[in-house]
């Protein structure tokens, strides 16, 4: 994850103090994908039911029980396990966490341990005693799903009323002093409505605007030939760029604990995007922008993100339930997560990762990290492969035009259908694999 909002304050108090500010320290408990330190933020989903059915799920979740979902017990064990080994962060999450019957009993012990403890929800379900409820158990933060006005919303979620339910768990929160944060999945199905994503946060008076990139697992997998092409990927992070930025100078003004933050997921280019951006504007400030990003290293799946999905198994961040690394009925979270003996596990811990084609070439690879290696996977069956999902062209990563022939001549052809061969007129075409647009 990208914390946009981070960054573009330090420019903005450079910009006002004339001189780039020292990076505070790392409060302990939080981890770093850079190197070594304390366990990875665990997102856990704690059961896989969820009342709606959406298009980009990764869970591929719906309204029916899940046999061998872990017991209160067994979840309390393995928190046990997680708080020893020194994980700071329990995102508790679904399917629909609140179909989760004990789900504020396993918040409070969380709470109890030291952790800091979220919860993801489609927010469908928080009527006012529900949000009365969750404002009461002080989660330090809540985020709600909303991708689009009320048609595109609830087109999504395929539930008719789906956004004016979730805007109002939004309203609720607030009201009750919880904060909270908007999340935004950009396709080409709903990337009209961005702008107006972004005024809502404002109108709404959201603590934190989460945009995410469309990642390949799950029904978004399914869905991955409906993903933003890269031109229309690229303006709507300027857009986010522009509102993070206003903010952040606004809050050089502000009391702690009012900010507004703007982070990005699963698309770490968003980190060389973000440099190009600010160096186009304030050159003086870059080499310490890329420095700090530099530090942060870019994607953190298999180190510095965990899962746990409802059957106890664990993965490298939430996109390659695909990939089973163990279960925690069998070895303890901590075991499994130290084990480098499964080759994914051992590449996304080695820095830098064994990356190939267009990433290995990449001038911006220990800020980024590689991107996100499942789109990798999902598209060509090799995670080292270069990510489709990559939008900088080849002047931006440091490819001479003569370095990106030689590198295409290099890469293997490989049979490609655009989602228009599904009509009766398309062809399949055979093109080289960094050309492909996800």
């Amino acid at each position: 994850m990208l914390r946009i909002s981070q960054y573009l304050r330090e420019v903005a108090r450079a910009e006002r103090e004339g001189q780039y500010p020292q990076p505070k320290p790392r409060p302990s408990g939080q981890a770093s994908a850079a190197g070594p330190g304390p366990g990875p933020v665990l997102i856990w989903n704690l059961t896989r039911r969820c009342n709606l059915t959406c298009k980009h799920c990764y869970a591929l979740s719906a309204d029916h029980d899940y046999p061998g979902e872990l017991s209160f017990a067994e979840v309390c064990t393995v928190m046990d396990d997680l708080r020893a080994y020194g994980v700071p962060v329990l995102i508790l999450s679904g399917g629909e966490p609140l179909l989760r019957p004990d789900l504020f009993e396993i918040a409070a012990r969380a709470q109890g341990q030291g952790f800091y403890t979220a919860l993801s929800s489609n927010g469908t379900l928080i009527d006012a005693a529900m949000a009365d409820r969750i404002a009461a158990q002080e989660f330090d933060y809540v985020g709600i799903s909303i991708d689009g006005l009320p048609e595109t919303h609830d087109r999504f979620r395929r539930r008719v009323g789906a956004f004016e339910a979730s805007l109002q768990a939004l309203r609720l929160l607030r009201e009750r002093g919880v904060r909270t944060g908007l999340r935004y999945t950009l396709t080409e199905l709903n990337q009209q409505d961005f702008p107006a994503m972004l005024r809502l946060m404002r109108e709404e008076a959201v603590d934190k605007f989460y945009f995410s990139h469309l990642n390949y697992a799950g029904r978004g997998n399914i869905h991955r030939g409906r993903d933003a092409r890269f031109q229309a990927t690229r303006e709507a992070l300027e857009l986010l760029f522009e509102a993070a930025w206003r903010d952040a100078c606004e809050d050089l003004d502000r009391p702690a604990g009012a900010q507004r933050d703007y982070v990005s997921g699963n698309n770490d280019a968003d980190g060389a995007y973000l440099l190009a951006w600010v160096r186009a504007r304030w050159p003086q400030w870059g080499d310490a922008l890329r420095e700090r990003l530099v530090a942060w290293g870019g994607n953190a799946s298999g180190v510095a993100v965990a899962n746990i999905d409802n059957l106890g198994d664990v993965h490298p961040d939430t996109m390659w339930w695909h990939h089973r690394l163990g279960n925690v009925r069998e070895r303890p979270f901590s075991a499994i997560w130290s084990d480098r003996s499964d080759p994914l596990m051992d590449g996304l811990k080695t820095r830098p990762r064994p990356v190939q084609g267009r990433c290995a070439a990449c001038q911006h690879l220990p800020l980024c990290g590689g991107n996100t290696r499942v789109r990798a996977q999902q598209i060509s069956g090799n995670p080292w492969a270069e990510d489709p999902g990559c939008y900088l062209d080849d002047a931006e990563i440091g490819l001479t035009p003569a370095a990106a022939a030689e590198l295409n001549q290099r890469l293997p052809l490989r049979p490609f259908t655009s989602p228009k061969a599904q009509r009766p007129e398309a062809r399949a075409t055979t093109i080289p694999i960094h050309e492909i647009q996800p």
